[in-house]
């Protein structure tokens, strides 16, 4: 099959005629015009009634081809299917809800070998920049409008080596980290979530803190509540995200008596913690709170646990491939 892609932005176009934001006012008239597709120069979407030899999936969403090839679209309106032949393009808007992409993958729907291009682009993204940083990390693409793309059958992909195995964010209370987190591990198909903190009972405020939490992740992901991070790390068959280093360890001080006694099964734990993070058989994402830029703490505790993230930071970027800070919700690559 051949796909022609008239338009690659939503229904207003990038930018949207008339609108003043800083996405809009930063591209041309016309950038990107609104999405439309046609398959083999005769068939729109979406798929109604194909010639012969062509057959209509997932309710009109998704095509084959004469040869074996299928097409899936899925514009921001459409329902992910759940259950299907595997695709070998797909077509997708990713900015509300890149999970959507671990929707498909993790029901067999797409794989590493699937084409994955992102449509329905408008100022929901900063930039193209921010568009093509995003979509490097969801393993998608964008392409400009009336691209031509062929569809060939392929067999099932095996996954692609990951260039980032350890990514260390660090921020500020509110900086944004932890979205930017989720961001980056949003289109995997199993995620495990290491919450370290407590759950909130007793306590309203922090208990709605954990709420916008859990409602922001993507409902098909795991979630493990632990400290035993080192265990965690050696044992997991999955993409971690852990939330957060300054949490843990201060559970950690808890668990050991440490802020005011002997704070030497700290330190071991950490060393225990960076040994894992070192050898980590899974990509794991972790957030973690700088510390170095506000007030020296006033109690000789306090200074002790601001100086142990710090190393702990630290030692854990200096094992990393990736690490940034987070301010104001914009990434500084360190």
């Amino acid at each position: 099959m051949k796909v022609l892609l008239t338009g690659t932005a939503g229904g207003a176009g990038w930018p949207a005629p008339g609108c003043r934001c800083a996405s809009c006012s930063a591209l041309p008239p016309g950038h990107r015009r609104p999405f439309g597709l046609v398959v083999d120069g005769a068939i729109p979407f979406p798929f109604a009634d194909p010639p012969a030899g062509y057959q209509v999936r997932a309710g009109g969403l998704g095509l084959a081809g004469p040869d074996g090839s299928r097409l899936l679209c899925l514009p921001r309106d459409r329902p992910v299917p759940s259950s299907g032949d595997r695709y070998d393009l797909v077509l997708i808007d990713l900015l509300d809800r890149p999970q959507r992409l671990g929707e498909l993958r993790r029901a067999g729907l797409a794989d590493r070998a699937t084409t994955v291009v992102a449509i329905g682009l408008d100022h929901r993204v900063r930039s193209e920049e921010e568009l093509s940083r995003r979509l490097r990390l969801w393993g998608a693409i964008a392409v400009p409008d009336g691209a031509g793309l062929e569809v060939v059958p392929e067999e099932t992909g095996e996954p692609a080596p990951r260039a980032v195995r350890r990514a260390l964010l660090l921020g500020g209370s509110r900086s944004g980290k932890s979205a930017e987190a989720e961001l980056r591990l949003a289109a995997e198909p199993y995620v495990t979530y290491v919450a370290t903190g407590p759950d909130g009972a007793g306590d309203g405020e922090w208990a709605a803190r954990v709420r916008a939490h859990r409602e922001r992740r993507p409902a098909h992901w795991d979630t493990a509540e632990t400290t035993d991070l080192a265990g965690t790390i050696r044992a997991a068959t999955m993409p971690l995200l852990v939330d957060g280093l300054g949490t843990w360890l201060a559970a950690v001080f808890d668990e050991h008596g440490a802020w005011e006694g002997d704070r030497a099964p700290v330190a071991a734990r950490c060393d225990d913690l960076v040994a894992a993070w070192r050898q980590a058989p899974e990509p794991v994402v972790a957030v973690s709170d700088e510390v170095g830029m506000g007030v020296v703490p006033a109690t000789a505790s306090g200074r002790a646990f601001r100086d142990a993230l710090g190393r702990l930071n630290e030692r854990l970027a200096a094992e990393s491939e990736y690490v940034a800070l987070v301010v104001a919700g914009r990434l500084i690559e360190l």
